[in-house]
């Protein structure tokens, strides 16, 4: 019998993510802080985002100006969108003063970074998309300042269909892969252990 690719792929991954690491049944006595808290946000409000986000996609601007449910999920998203950038932001200032990416996990907190700033990009072409005058007045002002960084030759804002491929699509394919990525990370690396304390297996 042959080994094939997938074999050894599902070998890689058990080896680098074993079923203890994935869903642990113990965690460090440290990990009762808060500002775990404000990363399980993170992800629950991005949970939202995306579902709410991807029926208003569905539907179109005509449902979430007109219907009342449509702006009820138009509101949901807007929401959610605020709470999911309000904790993110305080998981990852309160990384940067845990020093998050001592014991080999510098990549662990390059994910979650680069993921906060993907997430303002898809918030900005977010804006673009409204289809109202608040959007109207967002697209020329951002329409003359990316003219002057030399790439609103390629990056139309007034193009609703290229804006709504960015926000919908290309964007939050980002986001979710990076959080994925990054939630991965932490199961494979552990937590970060405050600042003087050695975690097993940092390897110092």
């Amino acid at each position: 019998m042959t080994s094939s690719w997938t074999g050894a792929v599902r070998r890689y991954a058990l080896r680098r993510l074993p079923s203890e690491k994935l869903i642990p049944e113990t965690q460090p006595v440290y990990m009762a802080s808060w500002i775990y808290v404000f990363g399980v946000l993170t992800v629950s409000a991005l949970v939202v985002v995306l579902v709410s986000g991807g029926v208003l996609a569905l539907m179109g601007p005509g449902w979430w100006h007109v219907s009342g449910v449509g702006r009820y999920v138009n509101s949901v998203h807007l929401w959610s969108v605020q709470l999911f950038m309000a904790v993110m932001v305080i998981h990852l200032w309160g990384k940067f003063f845990m020093a998050a990416w001592r014991g080999r996990r510098v990549l662990t907190w390059m994910t979650g970074a680069v993921a906060f700033l993907v997430s303002l990009a898809t918030a900005f072409t977010g804006y673009l998309v409204q289809q109202n005058f608040d959007s109207q007045w967002i697209s020329g002002q951002a329409k003359d300042a990316l003219n002057a960084t030399g790439i609103g030759a390629w990056f139309n804002v007034f193009d609703f269909g290229q804006m709504l491929m960015w926000h919908v699509l290309l964007l939050p394919l980002a986001i979710g892969l990076l959080s994925v990525w990054h939630i991965l990370l932490v199961r494979v690396r552990g937590i970060v252990p405050p600042i003087g304390a050695t975690a097993p297996g940092d390897g110092r």
